[in-house]
């Protein structure tokens, strides 16, 4: 006899969307989350506007449970500023 092997499955891809403008806003905002179909459309739509894409699992887990239009909570702002160094560079490297 034997048992039947559980079968694992794909983690549920996750997507957040921030939106930062330094002239209007003290911090970044969440403008965007979902997952399963909504996050691979969240990515899709990214890549189709040139936009940047980050990967980081656990910053996802974070800013996924905040509402829309929430500015980032400031234990995020390291991360989130690494992130935003990152656009910057790509966004110069493109221009």
């Amino acid at each position: 006899m034997t048992a039947k092997k559980k079968t694992d499955r794909p983690p549920i891809k996750k997507a957040v969307a921030l939106r930062y403008d330094l002239e209007r806003e003290n911090a970044p905002r969440v403008i965007g989350t979902g997952s399963g179909k909504l996050a691979e459309r969240l990515i899709e739509l990214a890549r189709e506007h040139d936009i940047p894409i980050q990967e980081d699992s656990d910053l996802v887990e974070i800013l996924s449970r905040l509402n829309l239009n929430e500015e980032i909570p400031p234990s995020t702002y390291i991360i989130v500023s690494e992130i935003l160094a990152f656009i910057y560079r790509t966004n110069e490297k493109y221009s």
